[in-house]
């Protein structure tokens, strides 16, 4: 197998890049190829230069319903005056990258001056993709960043394993670790032995953020108020007002009650895009229990919705999707493994994605899986101070490595061998 070549730049380029440095744009840092980071998820792309911060920006385009022609990229969605009744174009449907052409633009503007004004002469690239994903979309991608944006090297990878790349960094005396990724199409849930992944134990559950917000806005719809064309709006709710219960019928039992017994009831102040720019909870004193606001503002009044949407992550059958809920996952895939290494990943378990950041997820894990897990064994869930951009740290951590250059694919290898290079060197 070939050697990628030395990805230094030569000094001509070096010259070069130090004057362009100077010049204030961006590329060569220090006489080194700049790597930019970007998790590319379905909701959220979490993208910037390893020696800089992250943002987060979403990964799609907008259409509003006032401004029907005009399409919105990424972060512009800032620009729209009225975002009721938005129609999101996302680039991935089912968790895999099927729309090419939206893809492009939000990644022509990300790359672009607006944003990170990539040199990508002077750039490499981390990007991350589902696990298993299919050999039609792998090329796609390899053709796209290599011929289209011309990066100098590319290493594509799955986001768990730079989560795991992370954990291992903080945690240097742990070979093992259990990677629940939550995000807004799948939950997946994948083993990882020194940085290696265990395919035979990897599972996938078919619940994430859009089938939560998607079921919060039917039972809104059928119970109070039609909001189905309310995605943006309603997304804002869940991520405002859900929690994940520590016991169902208790708090079930509460939703029920009338009055002030009930605290589980709360009212939601909609936005009207005019004088409220976004939604709020109601403070529990200005609640009206029984009669009208006066106000006039529009009101939801949510109860057992709070965490019989979150529920769904811990139960699937709830709404009659037959798999495993998400503790139980847990228990089946380290049970799939050799029994010495077991555990091990009982007391290295991280939760990342943005379903993690329901209040009270990480305690509910914690303690189902307890209760699945037999006594002798330690069992310790980790939730990261920033789950959703985790993995990107641990892009950002491994550009730093000594062995960087021996896990990318440079141009050069690329235009000799095409594809095959790539499938011998990435494990998707």
């Amino acid at each position: 197998m070939l050697r990628p070549t030395n990805h230094r730049v030569p000094e001509k380029a070096r010259a070069e890049g130090s004057e362009r440095e100077n010049n204030g744009g961006c590329g060569v840092v220090g006489g080194e190829m700049t790597t930019l980071v970007l998790d590319n998820g379905a909701y959220n792309a979490k993208i910037g230069y390893s020696h800089e911060n992250v943002s987060v920006i979403p990964n799609c385009q907008f259409r509003s319903k006032t401004a029907r022609l005009k399409t919105f990229t990424a972060n512009q969605i800032d620009e729209i005056k009225d975002p009721s009744g938005l129609f999101y174009i996302l680039p991935f449907q089912k968790g895999y990258l099927v729309n090419w052409d939206v893809q492009r633009q939000v990644w022509d503007y990300l790359f672009g001056k607006e944003m990170y004004q990539v040199d990508f002469l002077d750039t490499n690239i981390i990007i991350t993709e589902p696990y298993f994903n299919f050999t039609s979309i792998q090329e796609s991608m390899n053709e796209i960043l290599f011929e289209e944006y011309q990066f100098q090297a590319v290493l594509r990878v799955n986001a768990g394993a730079l989560s795991a790349h992370r954990y291992f960094r903080d945690n240097p005396s742990e070979l093992c670790c259990i990677i629940v990724d939550s995000g807004y199409s799948f939950t997946h849930i994948v083993p990882y032995c020194r940085s290696k992944k265990k395919k035979e134990a990897i599972i996938r559950i078919n619940v994430g953020g859009k089938l939560l917000t998607n079921h919060l806005k039917e039972i809104i719809s059928y119970r109070q108020l039609h909001v189905m064309d309310e995605t943006h709006v309603i997304n804002q709710v869940k991520e405002d007002v859900c929690y994940v219960s520590q016991d169902f019928y208790r708090d079930m039992d509460i939703a029920k009650l009338k009055g002030e017994e009930n605290t589980v009831m709360i009212d939601y102040v909609l936005p009207d895009f005019s004088t409220i720019k976004k939604g709020f909870c109601k403070p529990r004193e200005e609640m009206v229990l029984s009669g009208k606001y006066k106000s006039g503002e529009q009101i939801l009044r949510l109860a057992n919705e709070r965490f019989a949407v979150p529920e769904i992550l811990f139960n699937p059958s709830d709404i009659g999707i037959q798999e495993m809920g998400i503790p139980e996952a847990i228990v089946y895939s380290i049970q799939n493994l050799p029994e010495e290494m077991q555990p091990h990943f009982f007391k290295n378990i991280v939760l990342t994605g943005g379903n993690s950041l329901f209040p009270g997820f990480r305690d509910r894990v914690y303690s189902e899986v307890r209760c699945l897990t037999p006594t002798d064994y330690d069992v310790s869930v980790v939730l990261p101070e920033n789950p959703i951009t985790y993995a990107w740290e641990g892009g950002k951590l491994i550009s730093e490595n000594d062995d960087f250059e021996d896990m990318v694919v440079t141009r050069e290898d690329y235009e000799e061998n095409g594809h095959s290079v790539c499938e011998e060197k990435f494990d998707i």
